[in-house]
């Protein structure tokens, strides 16, 4: 009898899959001591934005009210039809102003932002993907579990190289490319992709026939851009044929993490195809928290917590920011989202290398992320050399003002003790 694929004791073997860059970083926290009701401990690593209240920010949601037995049922796959609609109407208004509006038809609701790309992974075919280095921990695994395609290095974002749209032809057609998938604000660099530079690229793509999926989850968190939010939805020309994925929801644009609610725009008979993945592969997002939802999406309390957002968020940067260089640490400010990017590199022996800053800095009760996390390698392709990002590290300005002012404090002391 076959042994294929069995274990020693004849039980089935499983491939290792590995945590996620934050995932491991946070279990390494959680072994030294952290937890997130513990005094003294500031998380810097995490990227989640906090979740109280604002000034001049819509009222939280407080409770989330089952009016009848209806809504213990299963939710649709694609996502509750009104939610849809409310996501559509949302980028109508906010983009779509004498243009050809989306539809319900152009929405997938799925359960947080990690199934709607993985959504998205499944439904790509037999294709080569551009990712851009450094970039978010999770596309890794995302990228990489999929045999139907080849990921494959796009850009190079931190070291000021060329970001513009013949950057974007060039890439796609030396390397083969049928999609590229980025974040935008960029996580973790900052850098934010807006105005002509976006619409150039969302032009070459239609023009390539290359699919562009920007992840948009910081899109609310902009820094002196040319408006209010960012999305490449506004220069879509036609819904159905325009080869863009939009993934986005509000876990971090609406500083809801836990309710693992978001969405993917695009042509409708490609979310037709994202739709079929997910009742496979994650059921559905949480019905009643659909429902709940709902309130979050409307444009008018839309724009008002992104204008709360960007007024907190930009004095968070601005110390975190000030803080890092008086570490002596090397960094650009960021245009967008809500980190720091900084290279360690001519501090002191002992902190001058991501690995070392990260440990000296638990030991501190400070988490951050080195920067080796942000090279992502799916599938594992690229030899296993010297990391290009052993020297850079992430910080989060995500918790509220004073913790940052804390994690900052207790850095300086661990660095410079007296």
């Amino acid at each position: 009898m076959s042994t294929h694929n069995n274990g020693v004791d004849g039980s089935a073997t499983f491939r290792a899959v590995p945590a996620t860059g934050v995932i491991w970083v946070m279990g390494k926290a959680a072994t030294a001591g952290y937890a997130s009701t513990k005094e003294g401990w500031v998380n810097l690593g995490q990227g989640a934005p906090e979740t109280g209240p604002l000034p001049d920010a819509p009222d939280r949601i407080r409770r989330v009210v089952i009016d009848n037995d209806d809504q213990h049922e299963y939710g649709p796959v694609g996502g509750i039809m009104e939610l849809r609609e409310a996501v559509a109407r949302l980028y109508n208004e906010r983009y779509r102003e004498g243009k050809m509006p989306y539809t319900a038809t152009n929405v997938a609701i799925s359960p947080g932002g990690r199934a709607g790309l993985t959504r998205i992974g499944a439904s790509l075919g037999n294709v080569k993907v551009g990712h851009v280095l450094p970039d978010y921990t999770a596309y890794e695994e995302m990228l990489g579990s999929f045999g139907t395609f080849t990921p494959t290095p796009f850009i190079g974002g931190h070291r000021g190289r060329r970001f513009d749209a013949g950057r974007f032809r060039e890439e796609v057609l030396d390397r083969g490319l049928m999609a590229i998938i980025f974040s935008n604000p960029a996580n973790p660099t900052g850098k934010l992709l807006c105005g002509d530079t976006l619409a150039n690229w969302v032009d070459e793509a239609r023009s390539l026939g290359c699919y562009m999926i920007p992840d948009e989850f910081y899109s609310h968190y902009i820094y002196g851009g040319p408006r209010l939010t960012v999305s490449a939805a506004e220069f879509v020309e036609d819904v159905d044929k325009d080869p863009i994925l939009i993934v986005d929801g509000i876990t971090k644009n609406w500083r809801y993490p836990g309710w693992r609610i978001s969405w993917t725009i695009g042509p409708k008979e490609v979310i037709k195809k994202i739709i079929s993945a997910g009742s496979f592969l994650d059921g559905g997002a949480v019905h009643p928290m659909q429902l709940a939802a709902l309130p979050l999406l409307d444009p008018v309390a839309s724009d008002k917590e992104a204008r709360a957002i960007q007024a907190c968020f930009a004095e968070k940067r601005q110390v975190m920011v000030e803080g890092l260089r008086r570490l002596g640490v090397r960094l650009d400010a960021p245009k967008g989202s809500f980190y720091c990017w900084g290279n360690v590199e001519a501090l002191p022996t002992g902190w001058n290398t991501g690995t070392e800053f990260f440990e000296n800095a638990l030991r501190a009760k400070v988490i951050c992320v080195p920067g080796q996390f942000f090279d992502i390698n799916p599938g594992q392709r690229r030899p296993n050399r010297p990391g290009r990002l052993e020297n850079w590290i992430r910080f989060s300005f995500g918790p509220r003002l004073e913790k940052i002012q804390q994690g900052l404090e207790q850095l300086e002391q661990a660095m410079r003790p007296a």
